[in-house]
């Protein structure tokens, strides 16, 4: 070309959790079915919506209204309506205009770094979804400064370790946090987000917390909203519904702006937030319109509760089948759908194999090897596809220096469950002996 069209920064974009599916799909050409392990959408496992929440969609669809624009920030019923939940949790307060929709939260993330400053960096956690690690990245033209979450201790942040990043880069600008997580499934006790809270107010640094899990949370667990928190801090929640109607075909996400005048600064990022926003003139209406509607459904409460539940279930089942293999390092998870299993790296090896008895198969495994600098958790999870059919993402693609692979909590037949998963485990275990 004339000239260069790629800014620096823009090879980091990277999203191995879709990138690791056209492997998958070159095994699925041979006639191969495959078990999908590698992405968060409900509805790709089964996922059956009640038809009282199809109701208020297909009801919806009769009303001339939805066919228009709405306000540029959202539909101002719904923002009225989203910041009334806020309030009722009794911590910072929001009015309707301190909430902004957008076509998704993977839009939110892009617009919100997409603003800020090259040199100003936003620290987040690691094991990071790659949403918001290579977003970061790219705005920044260089690797994600990330903290480290231990799966020594729950998959909890090492609070030390994300104190000393801080104090010592000034560059950095705000922290992440995603509660409950993804990719780990660790919900933060109230007293961690307090210690967040605390740091950002020692550094003056901005608070950004994805919330979109915060209410898929289950055996016994309940996890604390940031505006339960922050106290007069400023800070932006991100949340949506693709995940707990769940509608992710829906695209509908928003930011909550929490104190945007206790800072001049923070003001400002919101104002060009919404200003961007203008341009584009607004975000898709329905699932907007939907959103009032269907939390307001008197059968709404009980269809979260049994959801979550059986979440819970496939949590313990999940325990069961992997808890007790050795050479892993396994958590039970709290929240989300999504459980992160972690190699002991010592007992990793370029050597190791998995059994695959067509040749074809074997020569596609060989020809992704071929990279002499691959991590050693992504040459397992290449051998788990040819040799299971299973597909699952390894660690390393989630900016950890750890080695292991992260799996859904999706599927709703029992017996698919418990049969994938005990073959991932005995796959597990022939490997680290092979």
């Amino acid at each position: 070309m004339r000239q260069l069209l790629l800014r620096p920064g823009a090879e980091e974009l990277n999203y191995e959790i879709r990138g690791i599916v056209k492997k998958a799909r070159q095994i699925e050409a041979l006639g191969y079915p495959m078990t999908w392990e590698n992405i968060g959408d409900p509805i790709q496992k089964s996922n059956r919506l009640p038809d009282w929440m199809k109701g208020i969609v297909a009801d919806l669809l009769q009303e001339d209204k939805t066919y228009g624009y709405a306000d540029s920030k959202g539909v101002l019923d719904t923002r009225k309506f989203l910041a009334n939940l806020n309030n009722e949790l009794g911590g910072a307060q929001l009015t309707a205009e301190d909430i902004l929709f957008f076509n998704g939260l993977g839009d939110a993330i892009a617009k919100l770094y997409q603003y800020l400053v090259p040199t100003a960096r936003i620290i987040g956690p690691s094991p990071a979804y790659s949403t918001h690690s290579s977003a970061e990245a790219a705005h920044a033209n260089t690797a994600p400064i990330t903290y480290r979450l231990d799966p020594d201790n729950q998959w909890l942040p090492d609070m030390e370790d994300l104190y000393l990043k801080v104090k010592y880069n000034p560059s950095i600008v705000g922290i992440l946090i995603i509660n409950p997580d993804n990719p780990t499934g660790m919900v933060y006790p109230k007293e961690v987000l307090e210690n967040f809270v605390k740091l950002a107010k020692e550094f003056n640094l901005l608070l950004i917390a994805d919330e979109i899990y915060h209410n898929i949370t289950y055996n016994g667990i309940k996890a604390v909203a940031l505006a339960e928190v922050i106290g007069n801090h400023p800070a932006i929640s991100l949340k949506g519904i693709s995940k707990e109607f769940p509608w992710p075909g829906a695209r509908c996400g928003w930011m909550e702006f929490y104190n945007r005048e206790a800072s001049q600064e923070f003001s400002k990022l919101c104002q060009t937030l919404e200003n961007a926003k203008m341009i584009e003139v607004c975000s898709t209406i329905l699932p907007q319109l939907a959103i009032p509607r269907i939390r307001n459904h008197p059968a709404y409460p009980a269809y979260r509760e049994q959801a979550n539940a059986q979440i819970g279930e496939r949590s313990e089942w999940m325990r069961e089948i992997l808890g007790k293999i050795e050479g892993i390092k396994f958590n039970p998870t709290q929240g989300a759908f999504y459980n992160t299993i972690v190699f002991d790296e010592r007992l990793l090896t370029t050597r190791q194999s998995l059994p695959i008895e067509d040749e074809r198969l074997q020569q596609l495994v060989d020809s992704w090897l071929n990279d002499p600098e691959m991590p050693l958790d992504k040459r397992f999870v290449y051998y788990l596809l040819a040799s299971e059919r299973i597909c699952v993402v390894p660690i390393s693609s989630f900016c950890s220096d750890l080695r292991g692979f992260r799996v859904t909590l999706l599927e709703e037949n029992e017996a698919v469950f418990k049969d994938t998963f005990s073959r991932l485990g005995a796959a597990i275990t022939r490997y680290l002996h092979s």
